[in-house]
């Protein structure tokens, strides 16, 4: 009985000091950790930041504890301890010690999914990161899209002719598709009717496995991601092979330039290439089509805003000398309004609640210790929505990119992150976004005819998605 009993006490004495510890961590040395609470052992704050909020606004679990700790304070989401970092001087700062103290890091589903784990991870710094921006820079430079810009044209002229002929499309899924499929025919080579694997729809099952639970059993979203994943990534696997075993030079896109580069740079992999390709297409899939469903959203609720679209696009027509010519590489440099529309909406867009980093080791900034391997949220949406920098934040006014001069847009405006660890495909997704506005406003009507409701969950959704009927001019 009375060894019961003190067992009992025991364990109610080591459990309380543990979940103590756990709600109050202390940092290393003198070190003082930012504000804020731990929540509930493993899961943190995870559901508080999973509630949904209907606003273009910061999410709720931001801007809540941004007022009651200030711009830089300490959560735990799903047994990671995490400082979230709001402030526009200390998100500068991490972003300029990439490598240094700071590394890209994801959600243990993210990494599971994704092969960011060990020396020849896609995130992983030197060499690997160094070929991995430099290779798909040299695709998706200014000249290379200069080069492809009447296939792009072609392609969204042709799937927008496909939509007309529908009573509706889920707009989502279906720019999604779009987007998907033309950067892999001229990164990769794919052709969807010829392709046993219909990679868009294996990423839109990959896409729901990223925030499901990380569990691998039949039956679970996870498991149903994983082998759709590895559909898409034997189909790459299968395509760099088989021009391997052909020795001969062809359409000098990504799959070529790697193969010359397996044979000279002995830390490149048959896997990593993949898997960098494998990658890139995702981040295609996703982020701009979740950038084109949000501005459908907002051109439809300001037909202002849609009136001088199509009037800079109508001049660009009357001006050519033959009306049913594609756009030109200086027709889209010569836009002026269609831009300042593709910023409005990325800045409204800030699609991820923050950009995750994994402190390398102890940071000391403004009297506050970020401990090693910590996680680090960098909230860089604040900037896009600071009232000073942006006078009535949530209002959908593309006019107000003619006041706001280049230096000024560099250090407020980061839709694309920030430091050595941007975006590669940036101006790739700038090109796609007007070249698509342009098809669609010079040829095409189109009416929302169901949907439209936003959600942050904490990535921006639209419940039921947003259903639109095309019709050619």
């Amino acid at each position: 009985m009375w060894v019961a009993v003190l067992m009992v006490s025991f364990l109610v004495i080591y459990c309380t000091r543990w979940f103590y510890k756990w709600r109050t961590p202390g940092a290393k040395g003198n070190g003082v950790l930012p504000p804020g609470s731990m929540g509930l052992p493993f899961l943190g704050e995870t559901l508080s930041l999973l509630i949904p909020s209907y606003s273009l606004d910061l999410h709720p679990f931001v801007r809540k504890r941004i007022q009651r700790y200030g711009p830089i304070f300490r959560t735990s989401f799903i047994g990671r301890r995490v400082v979230v970092s709001a402030d526009p001087e200390i998100n500068s700062y991490l972003f300029s010690q990439e490598g240094k103290l700071v590394e890209l890091w994801y959600l243990d589903t993210f990494n599971k999914l994704l092969s960011l784990e060990g020396e020849n991870r896609i995130t992983g710094p030197g060499l690997i990161h160094k070929y991995m921006r430099s290779s798909l820079r040299n695709h998706l430079s200014p000249e290379a899209l200069k080069e492809k810009l009447p296939q792009l044209v072609a392609w969204i002229d042709k799937t927008l002719l496909h939509w007309s002929t529908k009573p509706s499309v889920e707009i989502k899924h279906a720019v999604s598709a779009m987007v998907v499929e033309f950067t892999a025919s001229f990164l990769c080579g794919y052709d969807v009717d010829k392709s046993p694997v219909d990679i868009s729809e294996k990423f839109a099952t990959f896409t729901k496995g990223l925030t499901s639970w990380p569990l691998n059993i039949p039956g679970t979203a996870f498991h149903k991601c994983l082998k759709d994943q590895e559909k898409v990534i034997t189909m790459i696997t299968n395509m760099l092979k088989e021009r391997r075993a052909k020795e001969v030079e062809e359409e000098g896109d990504f799959l070529d330039q790697a193969i010359k580069d397996l044979k000279t740079e002995n830390y490149l992999t048959e896997d990593f290439i993949v898997r960098l390709l494998y990658g890139f297409l995702f981040g295609s899939f996703e982020s701009i089509a979740t950038v084109m469903c949000l501005g459908f959203k907002l051109l439809a609720e300001h037909p202002e805003v849609m009136e001088e679209l199509a009037a800079e696009h109508e001049a660009i027509l009357k001006n050519r000398a033959d009306s049913d010519s594609s756009l030109t590489w200086e027709e889209y440099k010569s836009l002026t309004f269609t831009p300042h529309v593709v910023s409005e909406i990325l800045r409204l867009t800030s699609n991820p609640p923050g950009l995750l980093r994994r402190a390398i080791k102890d940071i000391e900034i403004k009297g506050y210790t970020i401990p090693a391997d910590w996680t680090i949220m960098v909230v860089n949406s604040t900037l896009h929505l600071d009232p000073v920098m942006y006078k009535d934040p949530l209002a959908f006014n593309p006019w107000r990119w003619k006041d706001l001069d280049s230096y000024t847009v560099a250090k407020n405006f980061t839709p694309f992150g920030g430091g050595s660890r941007q975006c590669a495909g940036a101006e790739y997704s700038k090109v796609v976004l007007a070249t698509f506005l342009h098809v669609v406003v010079s040829k095409y009507r189109w009416t929302i005819i169901k949907g439209g409701r936003i959600a942050r969950r904490p990535l921006i959704a639209f419940g039921d998605g947003i259903h639109i009927r095309f019709s050619q001019k």
